[in-house]
């Protein structure tokens, strides 16, 4: 049996997961290496990725600049997430402010460690995107279009410094970032919908909270319908192999999306349309593997 003292240490430690979302940190780690297997580096031997030690040092990078990311936007966004989380705030709250930057701070460090083994040019890289990330959760998330765009490309940034690592400009790449940026924008302003009751309490000035519910819908509209073309170029025109399947599935699920949407009246909704793009965005990483479902078994049968 666990003592009152070790249990207590146990939920500050499930909170602190909590609020740097080490869900969303796996499946990004995930995602790097994925993508690295089978579209940036798909010549060379699983072995030599997986084993790749700047390639795991860019990706610990990543994943501790991220995690200081949530942090210091739990950090600003307190009292708004106690209107529209309250529960989840409220276990958020078992680790004090003052922790939290604590290990916000210890992150950032240990992010450009992880960069300096790389190079002194993923230092400088790094260093802006953790920069980029407190001036986002410290003002540029407040204001419309600014702080959906650059929460987009801050979600993005860690797959490009992979990119730029192997120097792949493929242009299947593009349509591929192309079709998850406008996913994750999408995401955005589904989250500010959902969240619009905090947002007017607190002043932050979010597209629904100027524009309203109706022009929000409408944006949405527009950017579900431009996200049949990357997803069409990929089926059609790129060689992804079984991923095809999953971008068919995409479109019908933006459908769905749609449908949902001109329905939307409730906070319920919204989280529900949150839900449906978070399921697309994670099926989308696990569908890597279908560009070709025999590469990975014969290249690690292979060459290890």
């Amino acid at each position: 049996m666990l003592s009152r003292k070790q249990k207590h240490f146990l939920l500050k430690v499930f909170s602190l997961f909590s609020v740097v979302r080490g869900y969303n940190i796996l499946i990004i780690v995930i995602a790097q290496y994925l993508t690295s297997i089978y579209i940036l580096a798909p010549d060379l031997p699983v072995k030599s990725v997986l084993l790749d030690v700047n390639l795991l040092m860019l990706v610990l990078a990543s994943a501790a600049a991220i995690a200081s990311g949530y942090i210091i936007n739990s950090f600003y966004d307190s009292e708004k997430d106690l209107i529209n989380r309250p529960r989840k705030t409220m276990l958020d709250r078992l680790v004090s402010q003052r922790t939290k930057l604590s290990v916000y701070f210890i992150l950032n460090f240990v992010s450009v460690v992880f960069a300096s083994y790389v190079s002194f040019r993923a230092v400088l890289f790094f260093s802006m995107y953790i920069f980029v990330l407190w001036l986002y959760s410290h003002k540029l998330k407040k204001y419309p279009f600014i702080g959906n765009v650059t929460a987009a490309i801050l979600a993005v940034i860690p797959f490009f410094a992979v990119f730029i690592y192997y120097r792949n400009f493929d242009l299947v790449i593009f349509v591929h970032a192309t079709f998850l940026f406008l996913l994750i924008s999408m995401r955005e302003l589904v989250k500010d919908l959902e969240n619009i009751k905090g947002d007017l309490a607190q002043d932050y000035h979010t597209i629904p909270v100027v524009y309203g519910e109706q022009v929000s819908k409408r944006m949405l509209t527009l950017m579900c319908l431009v996200a049949f073309i990357p997803a069409l170029l990929l089926i059609f025109k790129f060689p992804i192999g079984y991923m095809s399947y999953f971008f068919f599935g995409s479109i019908l699920g933006l459908l769905f999306f749609l449908f949902i949407l001109w329905k939307s009246k409730r906070k319920l909704h919204y989280i529900i349309l949150h839900n449906i793009l978070k399921f697309i965005i994670v099926l989308g990483v696990f569908s890597i593997v279908l560009i070709d479902i025999d590469l990975l078994v014969n290249r690690f049968l292979l060459k290890i």
